[in-house]
C-alpha cells in the first residue's frame, strides 16, 4: 500500500530527488561531477595499488622476509617470552607463538576478535588466509607469527575517513554552488521567456559580462533581439489594424446616412434594408475591432467603480432587442466590485446575444446565474462567477478551445445570419482577463456554457 502524503502535501524525498534528477539541469552536473569524481578516485587507487604491488613483489618483500628472519633470530630457540615481550614493547608489532612447549600470543583481545569471526577453522584454513611471509618455524617444532599492532591506529583511520567525507561533501556543496551560478541565466532567460510570450516586451533578459558573453549570454541576446522584433511586428500590426479600422468610420457613417436618405420606393425596400444591415455589421466589427485592441494593450485603463452586478444584468436583458425570454438566477447577496461598467455592459450583451443566437429551434430560452463565489484568481477573495448557457447544438469538443479567439467560428455558425463575425466571445474573454478573472467555455449537453470568474475587491 502507498503511503499517504505528508501533512504539508509535499511529495517523498525520493520523489522529489527523481523529479529533480529528470529534470534540473544543474542536479544532473553535480550529480555528474560527484561520479565522475567517485570514478577517478577508484582509478587512481586501483592504479596506486597495483604499482604497489609491483613495488612490493620487486623490491619490498625481500627485504620484509629478512627483517622477519631476524626478529624470529632475536626470540630465539626454544622461543623466549621474555624476549618476545620486549619485542613487543619495542616494535608495534603483535606476536603469537605455538608448539610443543610454548604457547604464547601477545595481544589475547586479537584471539578473541580472530575466535568470533574464524569460529570452525581448520589448520589448513589457518594456513591459507595468515600470509606465510610474515610466519617462521623453529628447528624445535614452534611457530611464531608476526603481525602489525593496528591498536595504535584504531581512531586515526576513523578520524581520517570523517575528514575524509567530509572534505567531499564539501566539495559537492562548492560544485552545487558554483554549477547553479553557472546556470543562474537559464532562469532568467526562462522567465523573459514567459514575459515575452505573455505580451510584456519592456524588461529584456539581462546579458551577464555583455562584452565577452559565453554561450548562455550569447542566446540571452538573441532571445532579447527577437523578443524586440516580435514586439514590432505586433506594433505594426496593432498600428495598421487601427488607422484601417479608424479610416474606415467615416466612409460607413457617410455610406448608411446616403442610405437612409433615399426616397421611398417599395420595390427597392428590401436591397436599402439589406444595404442598412450590411453597413450596421461593418459598423459593429469597426468598433469591436478598436475595442479588441484596447483591451489587449497590456497597460488598459479600466474605469472601474464599485457595480451591482444583480442591476447590472437586469438592464443589459430589458435592453435586449425584441425582449427574448432569459431565464434568470441571480443571487441576492451579491458584493459590490470594482468594474468597467461599460466593458460589462458590453461583456453580458456579447454573452447574452450569443446564447440567444444558438438557441433558436431550441426547446428552453437561455439562462444567465450570477451567484458568489470564492475567485480563485483573486488569492481567495470572495467573488461572483457568471454563468451563461443555451440549449442549442453546441460545437465539437475540438472547436472550444478556439471559440474565444478572434475571427473564429465553427463550421455550424459560419453563415453571416447567425455566427456574426468571430470577435464577440473574443471581446468578453479581453474585458475579463483585463479585470483579472477567469473565462470557461465549454459544452453543457446541450448547448453551450460560458463561465466567468471575477474577483472581489482588492484586485
Amino acid at each position: 500500500m502507498t503511503a499517504p502524503a505528508a501533512p504539508t502535501g509535499r511529495a517523498p524525498w525520493h520523489r522529489r530527488a527523481r523529479h529533480a534528477l529528470g529534470h534540473s539541469l544543474r542536479v544532473r552536473l553535480v550529480v555528474m561531477f560527484v561520479l565522475l569524481a567517485m570514478a577517478m578516485a577508484g582509478a587512481f587507487l586501483f592504479g596506486m595499488q597495483r604499482a604497489l604491488s609491483v613495488g612490493w613483489r620487486d623490491a619490498a618483500r625481500p627485504l620484509l622476509m629478512d627483517y622477519v628472519d631476524h626478529l624470529a633470530g632475536e626470540i630465539g630457540i626454544p622461543p623466549s617470552i621474555e624476549r618476545a615481550q620486549a619485542l613487543v614493547q619495542r616494535l608495534p608489532v603483535t606476536v603469537r607463538i605455538s608448539g610443543p612447549d610454548v604457547n604464547w600470543r601477545s595481544h589475547p583481545a586479537t584471539a578473541e576478535t580472530d575466535s568470533r569471526w574464524r569460529e570452525g577453522w581448520t589448520e589448513d584454513d589457518w594456513r591459507r588466509h595468515e600470509p606465510r611471509i610474515l610466519e617462521r618455524t623453529t628447528l624445535d617444532g614452534h611457530r611464531i607469527q608476526f603481525g602489525l599492532n593496528t591498536q595504535i591506529w584504531h581512531n586515526r583511520p576513523r578520524l581520517v575517513g570523517w575528514i575524509t567525507l567530509g572534505v567531499l561533501l564539501a566539495l559537492t556543496a562548492l560544485a552545487y554552488a558554483r554549477v547553479r551560478r553557472m546556470l543562474r541565466p537559464l532562469d532568467q532567460i526562462r522567465d523573459g521567456a514567459q514575459r515575452f510570450g505573455r505580451g510584456d516586451f519592456s524588461q529584456p533578459i539581462p546579458v551577464r559580462h555583455p562584452q565577452r558573453p559565453d554561450e548562455l549570454g550569447v542566446l540571452a541576446a538573441t532571445i532579447n533581439t527577437m523578443g524586440s522584433d516580435l514586439q514590432n511586428m505586433l506594433d505594426a500590426k496593432r498600428t495598421l489594424l487601427l488607422a484601417i479600422s479608424h479610416e474606415l468610420r467615416s466612409p460607413l457613417t457617410r455610406a448608411r446616412l446616403n442610405t437612409e436618405l433615399l426616397p421611398d420606393n417599395p420595390e427597392l425596400q428590401a436591397n436599402r434594408d439589406a444595404l442598412l444591415r450590411d453597413l450596421a455589421l461593418m459598423r459593429d466589427l469597426v468598433t469591436d475591432l478598436l475595442e479588441s485592441e484596447r483591451l489587449a494593450s497590456p497597460h488598459v485603463a479600466l474605469q472601474r467603480e464599485p457595480t451591482d452586478l444583480a442591476v447590472l444584468v437586469a438592464e443589459v436583458v430589458a435592453a435586449l432587442d425584441g425582449a427574448p425570454p432569459v431565464q434568470q438566477d441571480i443571487a441576492a447577496n451579491l458584493p459590490l466590485l470594482q468594474l468597467d461598467r461599460a466593458r460589462m455592459r458590453l461583456l453580458l450583451r456579447n454573452l447574452l446575444d450569443n446564447a440567444l443566437r444558438h438557441s433558436v429551434g431550441a426547446a428552453q430560452s437561455p439562462e444567465i446565474s450570477v451567484q458568489p463565489c470564492v475567485a480563485k484568481t483573486a488569492g481567495g477573495s470572495s467573488g461572483v462567477r457568471i454563468r451563461v448557457r443555451d440549449h442549442g447544438p453546441g460545437v465539437d469538443d475540438a472547436a472550444l478551445a478556439h471559440l474565444a479567439e478572434p475571427f473564429y467560428r465553427p463550421d455550424a455558425s459560419r453563415e453571416r445570419a447567425t455566427g456574426g463575425v468571430g470577435l464577440g466571445l473574443y471581446l468578453c474573454k479581453l474585458v475579463v482577463l483585463a479585470h483579472g478573472g477567469s473565462f470557461i467555455v465549454k459544452n453543457a449537453q446541450p448547448g453551450l456554457e460560458i463561465v466567468v470568474t471575477l474577483p472581489g475587491a482588492g484586485n
